[in-house]
């Protein structure tokens, strides 16, 4: 399992790239690879990077961001590639998973924002956000049917870091695919080690800025606190994850079984 769970795609354009497949279920199943992957944002691929990514077969990919992020770094996809833009902060007050990243080339910003401790239920907080804002519901729900149909499949879904709204995404179907709580958090934190070294040149210029890079390191890492807080609000809301399925995305229970018969194969 840990030669295969969590495998990471070195595309020098994509960092934190990985598969979904690979974890282990409760039923001595595991989730089947080559079909999901979560990444960063697609902006930057071309010549060996985008024939790495093409040779990948990704059929669709799913764009989490805002609209301004899309409009900032529009993604480059290779030809045919199906792309859908599911904004799902749209219904959110400020969106602060997207925001705060507008701190990182601005220290006297991040001071006042992030500065005694309150990075934290910022994100914990817009972690909320993203299980319960009515257009979190209807992106996530959109993009977890797709998958249920062979055209959509293999399938990417990223945002602009590929860590908290991809985060998200990642944890919530993983959970309903049958893995562990305890894997579950370990894929979500595998993306510091993957995500925390393409972001060293922003420490390092936020610091040149006469930043700390301390103070940035929340906005480009994950936490354990941060999925803690979006798996409470999702107990809370709808008492588990075939909950939150069935009622805050509107995926019934033949859907949800779609999904697990064509993402988990036995061993």
């Amino acid at each position: 399992m840990a030669r295969q769970a969590g495998r990471s795609i070195a595309i020098a354009a994509v960092p934190n790239l990985r598969d979904l497949g690979g974890w282990p279920t409760r039923d001595a199943g595991h989730v089947r690879t080559g079909l999901v992957y979560r990444s960063t944002e697609l902006n930057r691929l071309a010549g060996a990077d985008m024939a790495a990514f093409t040779a990948l077969g990704i059929r669709s990919v799913y764009d989490l961001r805002t609209a301004a992020e899309r409009r900032a770094q529009p993604d480059r996809l290779p030809p045919g590639t199906g792309y859908v833009a599911l904004d799902v902060c749209a219904d959110a007050a400020d969106a602060v998973p997207a925001q705060l990243l507008n701190v990182r080339s601005d220290p006297k910003a991040a001071a006042a924002m992030l500065g005694g401790g309150r990075a934290l239920p910022l994100f914990e907080g817009g972690y909320r956000e993203i299980v319960s804002l009515p257009s979190a519901c209807a992106g996530y729900g959109r993009l977890f049917r797709d998958l249920t149909r062979e055209e959509h499949r293999p399938a990417l879904f990223h945002c602009t870091t590929g860590k908290d709204r991809t985060g998200w995404a990642a944890a919530a179907l993983l959970l309903l695919l049958g893995v562990s709580d305890d894997l579950v958090m370990r894929e979500y934190l595998l993306t510091n080690d993957e995500l925390l070294p393409a972001e060293q040149p922003v420490l390092d210029h936020f610091r040149a800025l006469g930043g700390d890079p301390e103070l940035l390191r929340p906005v480009v890492a994950v936490a354990p606190e941060y999925l803690a807080a979006a798996l409470d609000e999702m107990q809370r809301r709808f008492g588990g994850i075939d909950g939150y399925f069935a009622v805050g995305l509107k995926i019934d229970e033949a859907t949800q079984n779609a999904l697990r018969a064509v993402l988990v194969e036995s061993v």
